[in-house]
């Protein structure tokens, strides 16, 4: 996902290339959120006294390497030239809203001399009604992102209010006033020079604070400003000149008369940490803003519940532990992330009001898909079971032959692939070494390759014709969890582009597109389950097996939920087809043999009904994941874990949250390493294969 990392400088001396290798070496730091491209914002050669600077852009395609190799490139940098306040501000950008390049990176400036730049991570949902205002007032735009609003927004605010003398701070309260959605925006001006403010909205942002004296507080007054949408010239000079009587007492500085002191925003503390372990972490609504090496934070809005302080932390954690919040395990962070990460993979392409959906990475190549053959997606693992889940929904929803192959058995057999046949890849990484080598085994054949990935710029998304990238946000811990519900939503998402033009679709479409939209607090009902499963696990650890079984959509459930109990307690677990009890593991069952069931209400669950029975008649006395309130089925099992109801083809995502945790709860038991077992890789070594 996209990061953010400002350095500001006051009274401190640093070079510009002291002040390039902090930039960089901050987004370096943060790559391991994905991203496709990145930029800076620094002041350019010439004059550095009080007056205004002019800014210098320069962006890149591609990695962190790639823009230092941009910047070195540059002529007449004078890195050697000595800043002794200085603002610069750094991205790394993953594409939502127009397709990677240098136009599409951020910094995202207000016009040709970048009077106002800023960069931003998240999504402005009325950034089109803001688009048509700034045009209409002969803006002219030049990317195709919803940032760049953002930055001609500020100029318009700041030209019309200038006369009056509006500082940079009231400048941008008026601009995040105007906007919707989620947001973290950093902003630097040439009109401000040595100024720099941060705001947020539902993304996360945190100052660093580095000073060799002692601070002057251990937390920050917080002011209000007025809590509304606009607001007159005159209201506007007159609530600010009162505000700005009050600041004073809002400064946060050094002890000390030459107040000299570094800062540094971020959007992880992970770019923070080798530079100082003092953050105060932002709330939603929080501007900051730093002027003459003092900092000050306000509020857009105030609720009831509001702090009036924010308080200097200091940090005492290495890097990873800091990435990993205060959860014990980086997999235990993942699985409660994924009320967010589906909306993530969700954001920008569902418009739940007209129900549409659109994937950007492979809208252009719908027609070629829809002329298809079939549809093959290949994979290996947990990616493999996100294609068997969505298998009958696909069929369905396409009318199309749907082969889902594992990776090294499709090409064991050398699998007859045809010219109109269309290719899905499905890798977390981007890099596992079977997936890729079928991937090029079907472009030498001439199929259209589509890469479903959660990594920017990996061997996958660069060796497909087209893509989508997952937004599933970084996955630390080897055992993929949020990745593999938010492969589950790409995969329905395209089902639901494939049936736009059917006119028999669309009721069906539309359903499941509204279950989409209640997915999220959904899972949040899951996850709330967390101490019901923890009790559960405790009568499980010891145990030697674990049988898991399901039919229809919940089959792909019984297939993960195993290989998370493999990969993670060692425990043997396998999933079982449900409708194959009597063709051979109904043998494995009896009294002692512990058994989970997934028995939901959808069209098979009179079956599922009917193996239940099958089980209770062997002296099996199953655990149950069933819906709630649904007595007829809770009247069949002793242990039960009620998941809420949701349309068929999306509860598999429910379903897996409970065998996540159940995982993740034995193997803490057993003693095991939740986010490193054994024997096993994130991504896979590509060493030994042909270039």
């Amino acid at each position: 996902m996209c990061g953010i990392f400002v350095y500001l400088n006051y009274l401190v001396p640093a070079t510009r290339q002291e002040i390039l290798e902090i930039l960089l070496n901050g987004l370096k730091r943060l790559e391991y959120r994905g991203y496709d491209s990145a930029g800076i914002a620094i002041d350019d050669c010439g004059d550095i006294g009080d007056g205004p600077r002019p800014m210098k852009l320069i962006k890149k395609k591609g990695k962190v390497q790639a823009l230092r190799e941009e910047i070195e490139a540059q002529k007449e940098m004078k890195l050697d030239q000595q800043f002794h306040f200085h603002v610069g501000i750094a991205h790394t950008r993953w594409a939502t809203h127009g397709e990677p390049s240098p136009r599409n990176s951020h910094p995202q400036r207000s016009d040709p001399l970048s009077e106002f730049v800023v960069i931003h991570n998240g999504i402005i949902t009325n950034y089109k009604d803001i688009k048509s205002f700034l045009m209409n007032k002969g803006m002219e735009f030049e990317s195709e992102t919803d940032t760049e609003v953002i930055a001609k927004l500020v100029k318009h605010l700041y030209d019309t209010h200038k006369e009056q003398g509006i500082s940079f701070r009231e400048t941008v309260e008026m601009t995040v006033q105007q906007l919707e959605g989620a947001f973290a925006l950093a902003f630097k001006s040439v009109h401000f020079p040595g100024e720099c403010v941060v705001a947020r909205r539902g993304s996360p942002l945190l100052i660093g604070v580095k000073s060799n004296s002692k601070l002057s507080t251990d937390h920050i007054p917080v002011l209000y400003s007025k809590d509304t949408k606009e607001f007159t010239t005159e209201e506007h000079r007159g609530y600010m000149g009162a505000q700005q009587r009050l600041d004073s007492t809002a400064e946060f500085h050094p002890v000390g008369t030459d107040k000299k002191v570094e800062y540094f925003f971020a959007s992880d503390a992970s770019a923070i940490i080798e530079h100082t372990n003092q953050v105060i972490f932002l709330e939603d609504d929080d501007i900051a803003c730093v002027k003459d090496g003092c900092l000050n934070i306000t509020r857009v809005k105030r609720s009831l519940d509001d702090s009036t302080v924010r308080e200097v932390i200091t940090l005492k954690m290495e890097i990873q532990q800091i990435m990993k919040g205060n959860f014990k395990s980086f997999m235990q962070k993942e699985i409660f992330e994924q009320p967010e990460s589906v909306v993530n993979t969700m954001r920008g392409r569902v418009n739940f009001e007209t129900n549409q959906v659109i994937l950007g990475g492979i809208k252009d190549y719908m027609t070629e898909i829809r002329r298809c053959r079939r549809l093959l997606f290949i994979a290996c693992g947990t990616s493999y079971h996100s294609a068997i889940a969505t298998r009958q929904l696909l069929e369905e929803l396409t009318e199309l032959p749907v082969m889902v192959e594992l990776a090294s058995d499709f090409l064991d057999r050398s699998t007859p692939v045809f010219r109109d046949d269309v290719c899905f890849f499905i890798s977390q990484s981007g890099e596992t070494a079977d997936t890729l080598l079928a991937l090029r085994y079907c472009k030498q054949r001439g199929a259209l390759i589509v890469g479903i990935t959660n990594t920017v710029g990996s061997s996958i998304c660069r060796e497909s014709h087209c893509g989508v990238h997952i937004n599933a946000g970084p996955e630390i811990g080897v055992a993929s969890t949020k990745a593999y519900t938010s492969q589950f939503i790409s995969l329905v998402m395209f089902g639901l582009m494939m049936c736009e033009d059917r006119l028999s679709m669309q009721d069906r479409k539309n359903e499941i597109i509204q279950g989409l939209k209640k997915l999220p607090e959904e899972i949040k009902e899951v996850l709330k389950m967390d101490d019901q499963i923890k009790s559960l696990a405790q009568e499980l650890y010891q145990q030697k097996s674990l049988l898991v079984m399901g039919r229809g959509f919940n089959f792909a459930t019984c297939l993960e939920g195993a290989l998370k109990i493999k990969e993670l307690t060692y425990m043997h677990s396998e999933g079982i087809m449900a409708g194959e009890l009597k063709h051979g593991p109904l043998a494995l069952v009896d009294k002692a043999m512990p058994v989970m069931m997934i028995v939901t209400r959808d069209h098979v669950h009179s079956k599922c009904m009917n193996a239940l029975q099958q089980v209770k008649a062997r002296h099996g006395d199953p655990i149950l994941i069933c819906n709630h309130g649904d007595a007829e089925t809770l009247a069949q099992g002793s242990k039960c874990i009620e998941v809420p109801h949701t349309i068929d083809c999306l509860q598999g995502v429910l379903t897996i949250i409970p065998m996540q945790l159940l995982s993740l709860h034995i193997a803490e038991l057993r003693n095991c390493d939740v986010d490193q077992p054994r024997h096993l890789l994130k991504t896979y070594t590509l060493m030994h294969m042909d270039s």
